[in-house]
């Protein structure tokens, strides 16, 4: 019994965040052990428990980050990097919070900004302030002060690295709370830990990536400025994924390097020696993925994701509903179950701009041959003898299609932002569980 609830998804999930609470407020239980004498007022010592607070969950960050498998199998990528990003500006709010109130308790601490006559723990902690806040800033509006993506990530990874260490060594200078030695060894731990996941994250595991490297076959163009990028492994077996799971693909440079992109593979499931990728041009790198030559060396480094039918095998049938390159998962998980010869129906909801901008279009309509397939396409620009639906996928769009008993299915939707959370509120309304709804995002940088 208890060998079956530890391997339960939900046991898992709950596993993790227990986890997190437990070491975030790892500081409290730390000062409740061998106080500092001389009480110094609740003022003061509520605002060193924020900074040690701060400080843990800054450490966490590197945990989140590190695409370990089984953290990510438990909720998927996009609620970690949701998690991450929330987590970050409460620990930055902690941060920020700490020194303020000091300096409104205790007045004469505002010397310590005297940054060249002031201790060294004190130009720590400014300087680690600086680096926390230029992360902060640059992360929340990177896309407005148009900083590149490659650019961004390694400047993100080194302001990380220096605001921990710049906050660890203030806290060790201070003294007052780390002044016992199992308990510097103890913060040095969580910091050295944080620093290796970063070391495995960037070099280490990049190193075991070159060797099981992939070639590209070919790159075949699709309607909707969509290219299929096909890779097959070279000198091993490749990798299976589950349908609408997606991997980072670093192209023709090594894997030690930043350039590496998020992309769902769109191909089945049930075939390791060939997996192929649909990728819209929209920026720098994906406007020149139709350049890229047959034999180009690729790394991957996958598959993550739960946006995946496999994991709703009792379910009765799934409604998939996809925007532009959101269809890119949802070709995944139709062509693998078409190849399973899965009898469940499948209704995909489809919005493009025009009838000429529908990706796989051909390839669609061939699969309800072999699926109990239905497709609703949803066109902005529609053609003039067009009869189909026009417009936006909405609720009244969502009520005449979608099955009467909302909850007999599973929803997939993977759209830009705006479209998903339109069709996450309409299906809200429709009375479909939350429970039965997933959600997959373009962007996860």
């Amino acid at each position: 019994m208890r060998s079956l609830l530890m391997r339960s998804p939900i046991a898992i999930a709950f596993f993790w965040i227990v986890a997190y609470v437990l070491i975030a407020v790892l500081p409290l239980f730390i000062l409740l052990i061998y106080p500092p004498l001389g009480g110094r007022g609740f003022w003061v010592e509520f605002s060193v428990a924020l900074g040690f607070i701060g400080l843990a969950m800054m450490a966490l960050q590197f945990v989140i980050t590190a695409r370990i498998n089984r953290i990510e199998a438990s909720y998927g990528i996009d609620i970690l990097l949701q998690f991450h990003r929330f987590t970050s500006i409460v620990a930055f709010v902690f941060v920020l919070v700490h020194p303020v109130m000091l300096f409104v308790v205790q007045p004469e601490t505002l010397q310590l900004l005297n940054f060249f006559e002031a201790p060294l723990r004190a130009r720590l902690a400014v300087l680690g302030t600086l680096a926390f806040i230029a992360l902060v800033v640059t992360t929340i509006w990177r896309k407005p002060l148009r900083i590149p993506y490659e650019p961004w990530r390694l400047s993100h990874t080194i302001l990380s690295v220096l605001a921990l260490v710049l906050g660890l060594g203030h806290a060790l200078l201070v003294g007052n709370y780390l002044g016992l030695f199992w308990k510097s060894v103890l913060w040095a731990a969580i910091a050295i830990t944080a620093l290796w996941l970063i070391v495995y994250v960037r070099l280490i595991k990049p190193w075991l990536m070159t060797r099981r490297p992939y070639l590209v076959e070919e790159v075949i163009p699709q309607r909707g400025d969509v290219w299929t990028l096909a890779l097959r492994p070279w000198g091993h077996d490749g990798f299976k994924f589950q349908p609408g799971q997606f991997s980072w693909i670093t192209l023709n440079i090594t894997p030690l390097s930043m350039r590496e992109h998020p992309f769902s593979m769109s191909s089945s499931g049930e075939h390791p020696e060939r997996i192929e990728f649909g990728i819209k041009a929209l920026g720098d790198f994906t406007s020149r993925i139709k350049d890229v030559k047959p034999g180009t060396k690729a790394y991957l480094d996958g598959p993550y994701g739960v946006f995946t039918v496999d994991r709703y095998h009792d379910t009765a049938g799934f409604v998939l509903i996809a925007g532009g390159i959101g269809i890119t998962p949802m070709m995944s998980m139709l062509v693998t179950a078409a190849e399973r010869g899965d009898d469940r129906p499948y209704l995909l909801i489809y919005a493009s701009k025009a009838w000429d901008d529908i990706t796989y279009r051909e390839e669609l309509e061939n699969l309800k041959e072999k699926l109990n397939l239905t497709i609703v396409h949803v066109l902005r620009e529609p053609p003039e003898d067009w009869s189909g639906e026009t417009g936006y996928v909405d609720q009244e769009l969502l009520d005449r299609y979608i099955p009467k008993f909302r909850g007999s299915r599973q929803y997939f939707i993977c759209a830009a932002p705006r479209m998903m959370d339109q069709v996450e509120r309409a299906l809200h309304d429709l009375d479909v569980p939350v429970t039965n709804v997933h959600m997959e995002h373009f962007n996860l940088a």
